[in-house]
């Protein structure tokens, strides 16, 4: 009996350490990013199109207040309530990474020193950016205002305050692979850039499975709100029958061709989308069109 215990608890311990090994944080290598020049101009339209103030900024923020980025919003979950934090060039920030940290933390999800960050920072779509965007992004955010507000922990309960558990979320559900794929033109190329990596679309209008994880077949689908007010709509072509120019109408002004307005949290994308250019708008409308409908 003794001797079967023995062998369960190596196994176990086997088990626990090839779990470990599996799932522990990526990180890219350390001469990843040799050779790519900064470019602030671009980095702030990088900044525009992945939404940073929509969810680092202060909720009433307006004109430039939008670039101090101090966090302290709260996105309520199935699994707790998120508290973004504060990422502005400072000491309570992002002030002391380096551009490598953030190219690591927007690709595998993994914090400087080393830890898993919870999806509710969207690199699974963020995997699929471009490592000279975020060398351009990181050159931006250095330049904005910093913010000396505290990060605050997020409120999350047993057992999602285990970070190893990510680290088997990840391998589920982490995916470099483009869910529109196929002949695409450039300018649907780089719509699906847009929205399925710096826009990161299918965060918010994909429903989730009871891990949290994003059903690809359902893709902009359409979700529960994770604050369990209403839903997000489906954006899929079986939904969505507005023209292009009438998305692009809309990813300008906010107003729809039943002359309503975006409200809610498409508010301030449509902010961040109207910072764009034109081409770039038209180009996410055109990846729409292209979407597989969800019934």
């Amino acid at each position: 009996m003794f001797r079967l215990i023995r062998i369960l608890l190596v196994l176990a311990l086997v088990g626990f350490g090839a779990f470990w090994f599996i799932t522990k944080p990526k990180t890219l290598a350390a001469d990843a990013l040799a050779g790519l020049a900064p470019d602030v101009g671009h980095g702030q339209q990088v900044f525009w199109a992945g939404g940073c103030a929509s969810c680092h900024a202060d909720e009433k923020a307006q004109g430039d207040a939008r670039l101090v980025l101090q966090g302290g919003r709260k996105l309520a979950s199935p699994f707790g309530t998120f508290l973004v934090p504060n990422i502005s060039p400072s000491e309570q920030g992002i002030g002391g990474w380096s551009t490598l940290d953030l190219a690591n933390a927007m690709h595998y999800g993994t914090s400087p020193d080393g830890a898993h960050y919870y999806p509710a920072f969207p690199y699974t779509s963020y995997g699929k950016a471009t490592l000279q965007d975020i060398v351009d992004l990181k050159a931006f955010l250095d330049t904005l205002p910093p913010s000396d507000r505290a990060s605050e922990p997020h409120e999350l309960g047993f057992p999602f305050n285990i970070r190893l558990s990510l680290g088997g979320w990840k391998l589920l559900f982490a995916s470099d692979a483009w869910v529109v794929a196929g002949d695409l033109t450039p300018a649907e190329t780089r719509g699906r850039y847009l929205a399925e990596a710096l826009g990161h679309c299918g965060e918010c209008h994909t429903p989730r499975n009871l891990l949290g994880g994003p059903v690809r077949a359902n893709w902009l689908g359409g979700a529960p709100n994770p604050t369990g007010k209403g839903t997000i709509p489906n954006i899929t072509p079986a939904k969505l029958d507005w023209t292009e120019a009438d998305l692009v109408e809309y990813f300008t002004t906010g107003f729809t061709p039943d002359f309503d307005s975006a409200g809610g949290h498409m508010a301030y994308v449509v902010e961040n989308l109207a910072m764009l250019p034109q081409s770039d708008r038209a180009a996410i409308a055109a990846y729409l069109k292209k979407v597989p409908p969800v019934e």
